[in-house]
Protein backbone atom coordinates (compact mmCIF):
# COMPACT_ATOMS: atom_id res chain seq x y z
CA UNK A 1 0.00 0.00 0.00
CA UNK A 2 1.85 3.08 -1.26
CA UNK A 3 1.19 6.67 0.14
CA UNK A 4 -0.01 7.62 -3.26
CA UNK A 5 -3.04 5.34 -2.92
CA UNK A 6 -3.61 6.45 0.23
CA UNK A 7 -3.90 10.00 -0.35
CA UNK A 8 -6.55 8.39 -3.41
CA UNK A 9 -8.98 7.32 -0.64
CA UNK A 10 -9.02 10.36 1.25
CA UNK A 11 -11.77 12.39 -0.45
CA UNK A 12 -13.22 15.34 0.79
CA UNK A 13 -15.84 17.68 -0.04
CA UNK A 14 -15.02 21.26 -0.13
CA UNK A 15 -16.72 23.89 2.07
CA UNK A 16 -14.47 23.33 4.95
CA UNK A 17 -14.24 26.72 5.97
CA UNK A 18 -16.71 29.23 7.59
CA UNK A 19 -19.15 31.55 5.16
CA UNK A 20 -19.72 28.65 2.62
CA UNK A 21 -22.59 27.84 1.16
CA UNK A 22 -22.06 24.40 0.43
CA UNK A 23 -25.11 22.47 0.55
CA UNK A 24 -25.01 19.78 3.47
CA UNK A 25 -27.22 17.10 2.24
CA UNK A 26 -24.99 17.21 -1.19
CA UNK A 27 -22.28 17.04 0.92
CA UNK A 28 -23.65 13.90 3.09
CA UNK A 29 -24.24 11.95 -0.03
CA UNK A 30 -20.88 12.83 -1.72
CA UNK A 31 -19.12 11.27 1.40
CA UNK A 32 -21.36 8.16 0.97
CA UNK A 33 -20.57 7.61 -2.54
CA UNK A 34 -16.59 8.18 -1.69
CA UNK A 35 -17.13 5.28 0.96
CA UNK A 36 -18.73 3.18 -1.47
CA UNK A 37 -15.36 3.96 -4.42
CA UNK A 38 -12.66 5.09 -1.96
CA UNK A 39 -12.63 2.37 0.89
CA UNK A 40 -10.05 -0.52 1.90
CA UNK A 41 -10.31 -4.16 3.59
CA UNK A 42 -7.11 -4.17 5.72
CA UNK A 43 -6.81 -7.59 4.82
CA UNK A 44 -6.66 -7.48 1.46
CA UNK A 45 -4.04 -3.75 0.87
CA UNK A 46 -2.07 -4.21 3.51
CA UNK A 47 0.30 -7.35 2.96
CA UNK A 48 0.50 -8.77 6.08
CA UNK A 49 2.81 -11.66 5.53
CA UNK A 50 5.05 -10.26 3.38
CA UNK A 51 8.99 -10.72 4.12
CA UNK A 52 9.27 -6.36 5.13
CA UNK A 53 6.54 -6.70 7.31
CA UNK A 54 8.00 -9.41 9.97
CA UNK A 55 8.59 -7.96 13.63
CA UNK A 56 11.89 -9.08 14.51
CA UNK A 57 13.74 -8.18 17.83
CA UNK A 58 15.80 -5.54 18.07
CA UNK A 59 14.56 -3.33 14.96
CA UNK A 60 15.87 0.03 15.48
CA UNK A 61 12.61 1.22 13.38
CA UNK A 62 10.49 0.90 16.53
CA UNK A 63 12.47 3.93 18.24
CA UNK A 64 10.23 6.70 19.19
CA UNK A 65 10.60 9.77 17.06
CA UNK A 66 12.63 12.35 18.56
CA UNK A 67 10.86 15.22 16.69
CA UNK A 68 7.28 13.69 16.90
CA UNK A 69 6.35 11.53 19.90
CA UNK A 70 6.30 13.51 23.07
CA UNK A 71 8.10 10.11 24.93
CA UNK A 72 10.29 10.03 22.07
CA UNK A 73 11.45 13.86 22.32
CA UNK A 74 12.00 13.36 25.60
CA UNK A 75 15.95 13.50 26.99
CA UNK A 76 15.35 10.89 29.21
CA UNK A 77 14.19 8.54 26.58
CA UNK A 78 17.13 9.91 24.73
CA UNK A 79 19.45 8.47 27.21
CA UNK A 80 18.46 5.23 27.30
CA UNK A 81 20.18 2.10 25.75
CA UNK A 82 18.86 1.59 22.53
CA UNK A 83 17.30 -1.94 23.75
CA UNK A 84 15.08 -0.26 25.99
CA UNK A 85 14.11 2.73 23.54
CA UNK A 86 13.19 0.00 21.17
CA UNK A 87 11.06 -2.12 23.82
CA UNK A 88 9.39 1.44 24.55
CA UNK A 89 8.63 2.16 21.50
CA UNK A 90 6.97 -1.05 20.39
CA UNK A 91 5.40 -0.99 23.57
CA UNK A 92 3.79 2.92 23.16
CA UNK A 93 3.00 2.07 19.34
CA UNK A 94 1.29 -1.23 20.08
CA UNK A 95 -1.26 0.78 22.75
CA UNK A 96 -1.98 3.45 20.61
CA UNK A 97 -3.02 0.61 18.21
CA UNK A 98 -5.40 -0.57 21.05
CA UNK A 99 -6.76 2.47 22.45
CA UNK A 100 -7.69 3.32 18.36
CA UNK A 101 -9.39 0.08 18.30
CA UNK A 102 -10.96 0.48 21.59
CA UNK A 103 -12.33 4.05 20.36
CA UNK A 104 -13.24 3.51 17.44
CA UNK A 105 -15.94 0.35 19.32
CA UNK A 106 -17.40 3.42 21.19
CA UNK A 107 -17.51 5.06 17.98
CA UNK A 108 -19.04 2.70 16.39
CA UNK A 109 -21.86 1.71 18.75
CA UNK A 110 -22.46 5.33 19.18
CA UNK A 111 -23.10 5.86 15.74
CA UNK A 112 -25.16 2.74 14.80
CA UNK A 113 -27.27 3.81 17.70
CA UNK A 114 -27.12 7.59 16.20
CA UNK A 115 -28.58 5.75 13.23
CA UNK A 116 -31.20 3.85 14.28
CA UNK A 117 -32.90 6.58 15.66
CA UNK A 118 -32.96 9.04 12.27
CA UNK A 119 -35.98 9.43 10.41
CA UNK A 120 -37.43 7.61 6.96
CA UNK A 121 -35.04 9.27 4.29
CA UNK A 122 -32.43 11.34 5.82
CA UNK A 123 -29.24 11.30 3.93
CA UNK A 124 -27.03 11.05 7.42
CA UNK A 125 -28.18 7.29 8.07
CA UNK A 126 -26.12 6.11 4.81
CA UNK A 127 -23.41 7.89 5.37
CA UNK A 128 -22.72 6.84 9.56
CA UNK A 129 -23.45 3.23 8.47
CA UNK A 130 -20.81 3.21 6.02
CA UNK A 131 -18.81 5.10 8.42
CA UNK A 132 -19.00 1.98 10.94
CA UNK A 133 -18.49 -0.61 8.63
CA UNK A 134 -15.04 1.37 7.72
CA UNK A 135 -14.49 1.77 11.33
CA UNK A 136 -14.94 -1.80 12.23
CA UNK A 137 -11.95 -2.86 9.06
CA UNK A 138 -9.75 -0.24 11.78
CA UNK A 139 -10.28 -2.26 14.29
CA UNK A 140 -9.61 -5.34 12.51
CA UNK A 141 -6.59 -3.47 11.32
CA UNK A 142 -5.55 -2.25 14.60
CA UNK A 143 -6.31 -5.82 16.39
CA UNK A 144 -4.06 -7.32 14.18
CA UNK A 145 -0.85 -4.91 14.48
CA UNK A 146 -1.12 -5.52 18.02
CA UNK A 147 -1.24 -9.44 17.90
CA UNK A 148 1.61 -9.27 15.44
CA UNK A 149 3.84 -7.02 17.94
CA UNK A 150 2.87 -9.41 20.62
CA UNK A 151 2.65 -7.29 23.58
CA UNK A 152 -0.45 -7.50 26.06
CA UNK A 153 -0.92 -3.55 26.15
CA UNK A 154 -4.37 -2.33 28.15
CA UNK A 155 -5.29 0.32 26.13
CA UNK A 156 -6.61 3.21 27.30
CA UNK A 157 -6.99 3.91 31.01
CA UNK A 158 -9.07 1.61 33.41
CA UNK A 159 -11.61 4.65 34.54
CA UNK A 160 -12.55 4.92 30.29
CA UNK A 161 -12.75 1.46 29.72
CA UNK A 162 -14.84 1.38 33.43
CA UNK A 163 -17.73 3.65 31.74
CA UNK A 164 -17.34 2.66 28.10
CA UNK A 165 -20.59 1.17 27.63
CA UNK A 166 -22.33 4.52 28.76
CA UNK A 167 -20.33 6.59 25.68
CA UNK A 168 -22.56 5.66 23.04
CA UNK A 169 -25.54 6.84 24.90
CA UNK A 170 -24.78 10.22 24.34
CA UNK A 171 -25.03 10.27 20.39
CA UNK A 172 -28.72 10.31 20.87
CA UNK A 173 -29.24 12.00 24.49
CA UNK A 174 -26.90 14.80 23.48
CA UNK A 175 -25.24 14.32 19.57
CA UNK A 176 -23.22 17.41 19.44
CA UNK A 177 -21.37 16.30 22.79
CA UNK A 178 -21.12 12.77 21.03
CA UNK A 179 -19.44 14.48 18.34
CA UNK A 180 -17.56 16.13 20.25
CA UNK A 181 -16.25 13.18 21.91
CA UNK A 182 -15.66 11.95 18.29
CA UNK A 183 -13.49 14.56 17.41
CA UNK A 184 -11.69 14.56 20.69
CA UNK A 185 -10.57 11.27 20.13
CA UNK A 186 -10.00 11.29 16.43
CA UNK A 187 -7.70 14.54 16.14
CA UNK A 188 -4.91 13.05 18.65
CA UNK A 189 -4.60 10.48 16.82
CA UNK A 190 -4.89 12.10 13.65
CA UNK A 191 -2.60 14.77 14.86
CA UNK A 192 0.26 12.22 15.44
CA UNK A 193 0.03 9.69 12.55
CA UNK A 194 -0.03 12.75 9.89
CA UNK A 195 2.92 14.09 11.74
CA UNK A 196 4.66 11.15 11.70
CA UNK A 197 3.79 10.75 7.48
CA UNK A 198 4.90 13.93 7.28
CA UNK A 199 8.05 14.32 9.11
CA UNK A 200 9.20 11.06 6.48
CA UNK A 201 9.60 9.20 9.88
CA UNK A 202 12.19 5.77 9.55
CA UNK A 203 9.18 3.60 11.09
CA UNK A 204 8.16 -0.23 10.60
CA UNK A 205 6.50 -0.77 7.66
CA UNK A 206 3.40 -2.77 9.55
CA UNK A 207 3.10 0.94 11.41
CA UNK A 208 3.46 2.75 8.34
CA UNK A 209 0.73 0.77 6.44
CA UNK A 210 -1.20 1.07 9.32
CA UNK A 211 -1.20 4.80 9.44
CA UNK A 212 -1.67 5.48 5.56
CA UNK A 213 -4.84 3.52 5.98
CA UNK A 214 -5.76 4.78 8.95
CA UNK A 215 -5.16 8.74 7.99
CA UNK A 216 -6.91 8.15 4.75
CA UNK A 217 -10.51 7.14 5.67
CA UNK A 218 -10.03 9.49 9.18
CA UNK A 219 -10.04 12.20 6.60
CA UNK A 220 -13.62 11.40 5.60
CA UNK A 221 -14.71 10.64 9.26
CA UNK A 222 -13.44 14.09 10.99
CA UNK A 223 -14.83 16.13 8.27
CA UNK A 224 -18.11 14.77 8.34
CA UNK A 225 -18.13 15.58 12.09
CA UNK A 226 -16.96 18.99 10.92
CA UNK A 227 -19.74 19.51 8.54
CA UNK A 228 -22.27 17.76 11.03
CA UNK A 229 -21.77 19.94 13.86
CA UNK A 230 -21.52 23.63 11.92
CA UNK A 231 -25.12 22.73 10.38
CA UNK A 232 -26.55 21.85 13.79
CA UNK A 233 -25.36 23.81 16.23
CA UNK A 234 -25.84 27.19 15.20
CA UNK A 235 -29.40 26.77 15.30
CA UNK A 236 -29.54 25.94 18.89
CA UNK A 237 -31.04 28.30 21.52
CA UNK A 238 -28.59 30.77 23.02
CA UNK A 239 -28.30 28.71 26.47
CA UNK A 240 -27.59 25.25 24.56
CA UNK A 241 -24.76 27.28 23.54
CA UNK A 242 -23.26 28.32 25.60
CA UNK A 243 -23.16 25.01 27.71
CA UNK A 244 -22.00 23.39 24.38
CA UNK A 245 -19.33 25.92 24.31
CA UNK A 246 -17.68 24.92 27.92
CA UNK A 247 -18.26 21.15 26.85
CA UNK A 248 -16.22 21.16 23.96
CA UNK A 249 -12.68 21.59 25.58
CA UNK A 250 -13.97 19.65 28.35
CA UNK A 251 -14.70 17.24 26.30
CA UNK A 252 -11.06 17.32 23.98
CA UNK A 253 -8.86 17.96 27.24
CA UNK A 254 -10.14 15.02 29.12
CA UNK A 255 -9.96 12.71 26.40
CA UNK A 256 -6.92 13.72 24.29
CA UNK A 257 -5.29 13.38 27.79
CA UNK A 258 -6.83 9.26 28.15
CA UNK A 259 -5.93 8.90 24.15
CA UNK A 260 -2.61 10.27 23.85
CA UNK A 261 -0.78 9.65 27.09
CA UNK A 262 -0.07 5.88 27.90
CA UNK A 263 -1.37 4.46 31.02
CA UNK A 264 0.18 4.04 34.16
CA UNK A 265 1.07 0.70 33.36
CA UNK A 266 3.94 2.19 31.09
CA UNK A 267 6.09 4.24 33.50
CA UNK A 268 5.40 1.11 35.64
CA UNK A 269 6.96 -1.24 32.97
CA UNK A 270 9.90 1.08 31.95
CA UNK A 271 10.71 2.44 35.30
CA UNK A 272 10.06 6.02 34.12
CA UNK A 273 10.92 8.29 36.89
CA UNK A 274 7.31 10.69 38.26
CA UNK A 275 9.61 13.65 37.21
CA UNK A 276 10.20 12.64 33.53
CA UNK A 277 6.67 11.05 33.79
CA UNK A 278 5.36 14.74 34.13
CA UNK A 279 7.13 16.66 32.14
CA UNK A 280 6.34 14.25 29.13
CA UNK A 281 2.81 14.63 30.25
CA UNK A 282 1.87 17.59 29.95
CA UNK A 283 4.50 19.86 31.42
CA UNK A 284 7.28 20.32 29.61
CA UNK A 285 7.10 22.92 26.64
CA UNK A 286 7.72 20.34 24.11
CA UNK A 287 4.75 18.49 25.81
CA UNK A 288 2.09 21.23 26.62
CA UNK A 289 2.86 22.24 23.14
CA UNK A 290 1.79 19.45 21.40
CA UNK A 291 -1.62 19.74 23.59
CA UNK A 292 -2.32 23.29 21.76
CA UNK A 293 -1.32 21.90 18.10
CA UNK A 294 -3.45 18.97 18.61
CA UNK A 295 -6.87 21.32 18.33
CA UNK A 296 -6.34 24.09 16.05
CA UNK A 297 -9.00 22.76 13.94
CA UNK A 298 -11.40 22.16 16.26
CA UNK A 299 -10.72 26.31 17.85
CA UNK A 300 -11.24 26.76 14.10
CA UNK A 301 -14.67 24.68 14.01
CA UNK A 302 -15.58 26.21 17.89
CA UNK A 303 -15.23 29.70 16.14
CA UNK A 304 -16.91 29.32 12.78
CA UNK A 305 -20.43 27.12 15.29
CA UNK A 306 -19.79 30.43 17.66
CA UNK A 307 -18.64 28.96 20.48
CA UNK A 308 -15.53 30.21 21.21
CA UNK A 309 -17.04 33.13 23.80
CA UNK A 310 -15.18 35.15 26.66
CA UNK A 311 -15.91 32.28 28.94
CA UNK A 312 -15.30 29.42 27.34
CA UNK A 313 -11.99 31.01 25.73
CA UNK A 314 -10.86 31.34 29.74
CA UNK A 315 -11.76 27.89 30.10
CA UNK A 316 -9.77 26.27 26.62
CA UNK A 317 -6.92 28.42 28.14
CA UNK A 318 -6.93 27.27 31.68
CA UNK A 319 -7.03 23.46 30.35
CA UNK A 320 -3.40 24.47 28.51
CA UNK A 321 -5.46 23.66 24.78
CA UNK A 322 -5.83 27.27 23.97
CA UNK A 323 -3.96 28.41 20.60
CA UNK A 324 -4.15 30.30 17.25
CA UNK A 325 -6.76 28.33 15.72
CA UNK A 326 -5.98 26.71 12.04
CA UNK A 327 -6.73 28.50 8.89
CA UNK A 328 -7.90 25.43 7.07
CA UNK A 329 -8.73 21.65 7.96
CA UNK A 330 -5.31 19.53 8.80
CA UNK A 331 -3.04 22.97 8.17
CA UNK A 332 0.78 21.77 9.68
CA UNK A 333 1.64 22.71 13.09
CA UNK A 334 4.36 24.42 11.88
CA UNK A 335 2.51 26.29 9.58
CA UNK A 336 0.43 27.64 12.22
CA UNK A 337 3.07 28.96 14.23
Amino acid sequence: MTSTHARAIAYEPPADKAGTEADYDQIVEDLSAASVHCNFDPYVHIAWDAPEMAIVPNDERWVLDPEVDPVGKHSWYKAQPIEKQIAMGMWRQSNVAKVGLQFESILIRGLLQYASKLKNGDKRFRYVTHESKEECNHTLMFQEMVNRIGIDVPGMPRWLRIIDPLIPLFSTLTPSVFFFGVLAGEEPIDHLQKDFLRAGANVHPVMAAVMELHVAEEARHISFAHHHLRETIPSRTKPTKFALSLAMPLAMRILCGAIAKPPSDFPKEFDIPQDVWKEMFWESEDSSRFLVDVFGDVRMLAEQCDLMNPVSRRLWKSLGIYGRSSRYRSEPAYDAH
